[in-house]
């Protein structure tokens, strides 16, 4: 396992308690049983489920990049805000950090995240807005823990990419959540969405645990604005944490897998006292594995933005002759304009043009559509090489990611075979669910999307005619940019959508 994951050295922040509080010097654990949640309606189930099952005493924490009260986790319900307000009235100790994000007029979501909060304190719980943060980033961490004080064997923790909100709660048909946030036309009333989150079972829940605990307990305060600062003491809002329970032993190992927890947490001056010169163990860990890679790296992401990151991926592919990437993402970016699509296409299109350089034919990048034609957006964050090391996470594969918000991600090495079993899972709904793509093999994965996107492409290509091909898959299209939109784009593309968090020294000498 060593091979593959990072050592505390490795991880490269010494003040974090995650590694050292097991006392065996690894940095991971082992015993879990983890269990990939594909589709929002999925996860909110079983999370709705697992929260109805707590009680007095028993604990639930969470983090999230927005809330929105009024999702609901069912069709019928409850809604997050009701879901989590009856466990606080039940006697649960719910304690939960979401980001003390920008104006909605900005597009972004401080007034949903202001009324979760609001109706969890209403009814005892305590919800944080935590704006500790380098200069325009983000918290964007989606973990929540529930610990059961009498019954650890069913305490579990949730990791991944799905928020509490708008647009989530879509399933394996792709037909969209009934309660929308605003999107891009293409992607019509109902905007189709794919994601993934992971629930864990095992000891390491406890270091699902520990990563909220660092945050919770930091003592710096949730912001240095000063108008937000006047603002809070006016409306009497809670800025301070109240303490937690003593953290509970470890649940008992249950399963085959060994996870390790990676985090992105930006320098930033003053520091967080759990990272003083922040994190990057997504990164390094990327690197490392990435680094190992012989048949097959198969992503799922949000943006594959940055060359950066592109370097890590294209020199995998440079160094070993026989190695493919299959990459499935958004086919068009979730807001659309003239002066918003630009810059969220020109670092993808540096990244995707690195990597052709270095791999060629042995790289394909898809987007998915659903069966009515409508683009499916594409939020997941998975990675599984050689049917080994899978990470399902937060975080996305560009520089924001991997220096400069709040991230995480699990990495995950089970000999039972997750990796393999979560990589034919996602080609069988991506090639249409026909029969003989529930057990596609790694080596024969790339030809088959390769066929699949084919045969798609040819029938939109030829107006429509007869019955529509099997599968979701189209080929991500060349992007076609003027030199003068590259130029004014990339300057937006660099200072906000894609910022670099590192000390300048580690910038300058391009390393994580």
């Amino acid at each position: 396992m060593q091979e593959w994951f990072l050592t505390p050295a490795e991880r490269g922040n010494p003040a974090s308690r995650l590694d050292r509080r097991r006392g065996d010097g690894l940095a991971f654990s082992t015993g879990n049983d983890v269990r990939p949640l594909i589709h929002g309606a999925t996860y909110f189930e079983e999370l709705a489920a697992r929260v109805g099952e707590l009680g007095a005493d028993d604990l639930l924490l969470f983090t999230d990049w927005r809330g929105d009260p009024d999702e609901r986790l069912r069709e019928h319900g409850p809604d997050v805000a009701r879901a989590l307000c009856e466990a606080a009235k039940r006697g649960v100790r719910v304690a939960g950090l979401i980001w003390r994000s920008h104006l909605d007029k900005l597009a972004f979501s401080a007034e949903e995240n202001r009324h979760l909060g609001d109706d969890i304190e209403a009814v005892g719980g305590e919800c944080l807005r935590d704006m500790r943060v380098r200069t325009g980033g983000s918290h964007h961490m989606k973990l929540a823990v529930l610990r059961h004080q009498h019954h650890p064997e069913r305490d579990r923790a949730f990791v991944g990419g799905i928020d509490l909100c708008h647009s989530r709660r879509d399933d394996h048909r792709h037909l969209g959540d009934s309660q929308k946030q605003p999107m891009a036309d293409v992607y019509g009333s109902r905007p189709p969405w794919h994601d993934v989150q992971a629930m864990i079972a095992g000891p390491a829940v406890a270091d699902v645990e520990t990563v909220f605990r660092e945050r919770w307990d930091d003592p710096a305060p949730l912001t240095r604005n000063p108008v937000h600062r006047i603002r809070d003491w006016l409306g009497r809002e809670d800025c301070k944490a109240d303490p937690l329970p003593p953290q509970a032993a470890d649940p008992p190992p249950c399963g085959t897998a060994a996870v390790q927890l990676l985090r992105t947490y930006p320098f930033k001056r003053p520091g967080y006292d759990f990272a003083p010169d922040g994190e990057r163990s997504i990164a390094r860990g990327y690197q490392k594995a990435i680094a190992r890679a012989r048949s097959l790296i198969y992503l799922e992401d949000q943006y594959l933005w940055s060359t950066d990151v592109a370097n890590v991926l294209a020199k995998a592919l440079f160094d070993n002759p026989g190695l493919h990437l299959i990459a499935v993402i958004p086919r068009f970016p979730d807001q659309g304009g003239r002066l918003s699509e630009p810059p969220n296409l020109i670092g993808r299109a540096d990244a995707i043009r690195l990597l052709r350089q270095a791999g060629g034919d042995r790289v394909a990048v898809y987007g998915i559509e659903n069966e009515h034609g409508t683009p499916i957006y594409v939020h997941a964050k998975v990675c599984v090489v050689d049917d080994t090391w899978v990470t399902i996470g937060s975080d996305n594969l560009n520089r924001r990611s991997w220096t400069h918000d709040s991230e995480l991600t699990c990495a995950i090495l089970d000999e039972s075979g997750f990796a393999a079993h979560l990589r034919q899972t996602l080609a069988h709904e991506h090639l249409g669910g026909e029969p003989g793509t529930e057990a596609v093999p790694q080596a024969g994965m790339f030809g088959a999307f390769l066929q699949s996107a084919a045969r798609l492409d040819a029938w939109h290509d030829g107006g429509r005619v007869g019955g529509r091909p099997p599968g979701r898959l189209r080929r991500y299209p060349d992007l076609d940019m003027s030199a003068t939109t590259r130029t004014w784009a990339r300057i937006p593309y660099r200072l906000i959508y894609d910022p670099d968090g590192r000390p300048a020294a580690m910038r300058r000498a391009g390393k994580f």
